[in-house]
Protein backbone atom coordinates (compact mmCIF):
# COMPACT_ATOMS: atom_id res chain seq x y z
CA UNK A 1 0.00 0.00 0.00
CA UNK A 2 1.57 3.62 -0.99
CA UNK A 3 0.54 6.69 1.25
CA UNK A 4 1.44 8.79 -1.03
CA UNK A 5 3.86 10.88 0.33
CA UNK A 6 7.03 11.01 -1.97
CA UNK A 7 10.68 9.14 -0.18
CA UNK A 8 12.87 11.93 1.08
CA UNK A 9 16.64 12.19 1.45
CA UNK A 10 18.41 14.35 4.13
CA UNK A 11 21.59 16.03 2.80
CA UNK A 12 23.62 18.53 3.93
CA UNK A 13 24.87 21.47 1.82
CA UNK A 14 28.13 22.57 2.29
CA UNK A 15 28.41 26.84 0.78
CA UNK A 16 31.90 27.91 0.29
CA UNK A 17 33.28 31.39 1.25
CA UNK A 18 30.91 32.70 2.72
CA UNK A 19 30.53 35.23 5.59
CA UNK A 20 34.44 35.80 5.89
CA UNK A 21 35.86 38.85 6.09
CA UNK A 22 32.72 40.68 5.82
CA UNK A 23 32.47 39.33 2.40
CA UNK A 24 29.22 37.21 0.86
CA UNK A 25 27.39 37.99 3.88
CA UNK A 26 24.47 34.85 4.00
CA UNK A 27 22.34 35.24 7.49
CA UNK A 28 21.41 31.78 8.37
CA UNK A 29 17.96 32.70 9.15
CA UNK A 30 17.53 34.19 5.14
CA UNK A 31 19.23 30.95 4.05
CA UNK A 32 16.78 28.48 5.52
CA UNK A 33 13.79 30.56 4.13
CA UNK A 34 15.67 30.57 1.16
CA UNK A 35 16.09 26.72 1.16
CA UNK A 36 12.14 26.52 2.29
CA UNK A 37 11.03 28.18 -0.66
CA UNK A 38 13.04 25.30 -2.75
CA UNK A 39 10.40 23.09 -1.13
CA UNK A 40 12.96 21.92 1.37
CA UNK A 41 11.67 19.93 4.65
CA UNK A 42 13.57 20.26 7.79
CA UNK A 43 16.29 23.10 6.85
CA UNK A 44 18.00 23.59 9.73
CA UNK A 45 21.68 25.60 9.65
CA UNK A 46 25.10 25.06 11.76
CA UNK A 47 27.46 27.77 12.21
CA UNK A 48 27.95 30.99 10.47
CA UNK A 49 30.22 29.53 7.93
CA UNK A 50 27.74 27.97 5.61
CA UNK A 51 26.46 24.57 6.89
CA UNK A 52 22.75 23.51 6.16
CA UNK A 53 20.95 20.21 6.93
CA UNK A 54 17.41 19.75 4.80
CA UNK A 55 15.20 17.05 3.67
CA UNK A 56 14.35 16.66 -0.10
CA UNK A 57 12.26 14.16 -2.40
CA UNK A 58 13.57 15.54 -5.51
CA UNK A 59 17.17 15.52 -7.45
CA UNK A 60 20.55 14.06 -6.31
CA UNK A 61 23.44 16.03 -4.87
CA UNK A 62 24.60 17.68 -7.96
CA UNK A 63 21.12 18.95 -9.20
CA UNK A 64 20.43 19.96 -5.13
CA UNK A 65 23.58 22.05 -5.40
CA UNK A 66 23.09 23.49 -8.88
CA UNK A 67 19.30 24.73 -7.24
CA UNK A 68 20.93 26.17 -4.32
CA UNK A 69 23.70 28.38 -5.93
CA UNK A 70 20.74 29.60 -8.37
CA UNK A 71 18.87 30.90 -5.61
CA UNK A 72 21.25 32.34 -3.63
CA UNK A 73 22.81 34.34 -6.72
CA UNK A 74 19.27 35.31 -7.15
CA UNK A 75 18.61 36.59 -3.54
CA UNK A 76 21.83 37.89 -2.39
CA UNK A 77 23.33 38.47 -6.05
CA UNK A 78 26.71 37.12 -5.83
CA UNK A 79 27.82 33.62 -6.89
CA UNK A 80 28.29 30.78 -4.08
CA UNK A 81 30.00 27.26 -4.39
CA UNK A 82 27.77 24.78 -3.05
CA UNK A 83 27.94 20.59 -2.57
CA UNK A 84 25.74 18.59 -1.31
CA UNK A 85 26.23 15.30 0.10
CA UNK A 86 23.39 12.63 1.54
CA UNK A 87 23.44 11.78 5.06
CA UNK A 88 25.68 8.22 3.93
CA UNK A 89 28.13 9.95 2.10
CA UNK A 90 28.44 12.24 5.17
CA UNK A 91 28.80 9.04 7.43
CA UNK A 92 30.83 7.29 5.01
CA UNK A 93 33.73 10.25 5.35
CA UNK A 94 33.45 10.15 8.85
CA UNK A 95 33.91 5.90 9.38
CA UNK A 96 36.45 6.04 6.44
CA UNK A 97 39.15 8.58 8.22
CA UNK A 98 42.73 7.22 8.02
CA UNK A 99 43.52 8.99 10.86
CA UNK A 100 42.84 7.97 14.46
CA UNK A 101 40.42 10.75 15.21
CA UNK A 102 39.25 9.83 18.26
CA UNK A 103 43.02 10.52 19.83
CA UNK A 104 43.12 13.89 18.10
CA UNK A 105 41.60 17.28 18.81
CA UNK A 106 39.09 18.39 16.54
CA UNK A 107 40.81 21.35 15.44
CA UNK A 108 43.96 19.03 14.17
CA UNK A 109 41.73 17.47 11.81
CA UNK A 110 39.82 18.59 8.36
CA UNK A 111 38.50 17.07 5.99
CA UNK A 112 37.61 18.82 2.47
CA UNK A 113 35.43 18.22 0.44
CA UNK A 114 35.12 17.87 -3.59
CA UNK A 115 32.76 18.22 -5.93
CA UNK A 116 33.70 15.63 -8.29
CA UNK A 117 36.41 12.43 -7.58
CA UNK A 118 39.97 13.12 -7.40
CA UNK A 119 42.88 10.94 -7.96
CA UNK A 120 46.08 11.13 -6.65
CA UNK A 121 47.78 11.83 -9.48
CA UNK A 122 46.35 15.68 -8.75
CA UNK A 123 48.85 15.69 -5.80
CA UNK A 124 51.53 13.56 -6.97
CA UNK A 125 54.22 16.56 -6.76
CA UNK A 126 53.61 17.04 -3.34
CA UNK A 127 56.36 15.86 -1.35
CA UNK A 128 54.26 14.61 1.95
CA UNK A 129 57.46 13.41 3.61
CA UNK A 130 58.66 17.52 3.80
CA UNK A 131 55.62 18.29 5.52
CA UNK A 132 55.79 15.71 8.14
CA UNK A 133 54.34 15.67 10.65
CA UNK A 134 51.84 16.99 8.67
CA UNK A 135 49.79 14.58 6.33
CA UNK A 136 46.62 14.32 3.99
CA UNK A 137 44.69 11.52 2.40
CA UNK A 138 42.18 11.15 -0.23
CA UNK A 139 38.82 9.18 0.63
CA UNK A 140 36.09 9.81 -1.92
CA UNK A 141 35.18 12.89 -2.98
CA UNK A 142 36.92 14.07 0.04
CA UNK A 143 40.63 15.04 1.69
CA UNK A 144 41.46 14.73 5.35
CA UNK A 145 44.07 16.53 6.43
CA UNK A 146 46.06 16.11 9.61
CA UNK A 147 47.59 19.07 10.59
CA UNK A 148 48.78 18.90 14.49
CA UNK A 149 49.28 22.93 14.48
CA UNK A 150 46.03 23.49 13.18
CA UNK A 151 44.93 24.58 9.83
CA UNK A 152 46.03 28.47 10.03
CA UNK A 153 49.87 27.29 11.02
CA UNK A 154 49.50 24.44 8.29
CA UNK A 155 52.07 24.82 5.30
CA UNK A 156 50.50 21.15 3.94
CA UNK A 157 47.02 23.15 4.26
CA UNK A 158 48.10 26.52 2.62
CA UNK A 159 49.41 24.50 -0.74
CA UNK A 160 46.81 22.30 -1.13
CA UNK A 161 44.98 25.17 -1.55
CA UNK A 162 46.87 26.19 -4.62
CA UNK A 163 44.58 26.95 -7.48
CA UNK A 164 46.46 24.14 -9.78
CA UNK A 165 45.18 21.36 -7.35
CA UNK A 166 41.81 22.92 -7.48
CA UNK A 167 41.35 23.43 -11.22
CA UNK A 168 37.69 22.00 -12.21
CA UNK A 169 37.07 21.23 -8.66
CA UNK A 170 34.99 22.53 -6.04
CA UNK A 171 36.40 22.43 -2.85
CA UNK A 172 35.37 23.38 1.07
CA UNK A 173 36.68 22.55 3.97
CA UNK A 174 35.35 21.69 7.53
CA UNK A 175 37.05 20.62 10.49
CA UNK A 176 36.34 17.39 12.06
CA UNK A 177 33.78 18.90 15.08
CA UNK A 178 31.70 20.13 12.12
CA UNK A 179 32.34 16.74 9.94
CA UNK A 180 30.79 15.15 12.88
CA UNK A 181 28.54 17.65 13.69
CA UNK A 182 26.76 17.51 9.94
CA UNK A 183 26.39 13.35 10.30
CA UNK A 184 24.42 13.54 13.71
CA UNK A 185 22.25 16.80 12.05
CA UNK A 186 21.65 14.28 9.16
CA UNK A 187 21.15 11.23 11.28
CA UNK A 188 18.68 12.70 13.45
CA UNK A 189 16.21 14.01 10.42
CA UNK A 190 17.11 10.09 8.87
CA UNK A 191 15.76 8.68 12.35
CA UNK A 192 12.91 11.34 12.56
CA UNK A 193 10.93 9.88 9.29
Amino acid sequence: MTTGKQATTTYAALLRGINVGGNKKVPMAELRTLMEGLGYDAVRTYLQSGNAVFAAGHGDEDSLAGEIAKAIEQHFGFTVDVIVRDHAHLRAIRDDCPFPAAELEAKQLHVTYFSVPVDETRFADIDQAAHLPEEFRLGDRALYLYAPDGLGRSKLAEMLARPRYLKGLIATSRNWNTVLKLVELTEDETRGK
